[in-house]
């Protein structure tokens, strides 16, 4: 598993962000405080406090590197 902070501070880039990683069959989980969200789930999304940076955890054992890049315009 690898984690890295992602920011999401606009509807257009919450929607882009999930039609990113919904092209991968890896488990993607958001973490904000004590909230763990799916991160394919839009609605969880806007579940959580967009206002700051937020934890992604991506359950990739391998290609971490191909997600990493797609992730790029997103990480903070």
């Amino acid at each position: 598993m690898k984690t890295i902070q992602i920011s999401l501070n606009s509807i257009d880039k919450v929607k882009s962000f999930v039609n990113d990683i919904t092209k991968f069959d890896y488990d993607f989980d958001l973490v904000s405080g004590r909230y763990v969200i799916d991160a394919k789930s839009i609605m969880g999304i806007f579940s959580l406090d967009l206002s700051k940076p937020i934890d992604l955890n991506i359950h990739a054992e391998d290609n971490a590197e191909e997600v990493l890049a797609v992730l790029k315009p997103y990480m903070v």
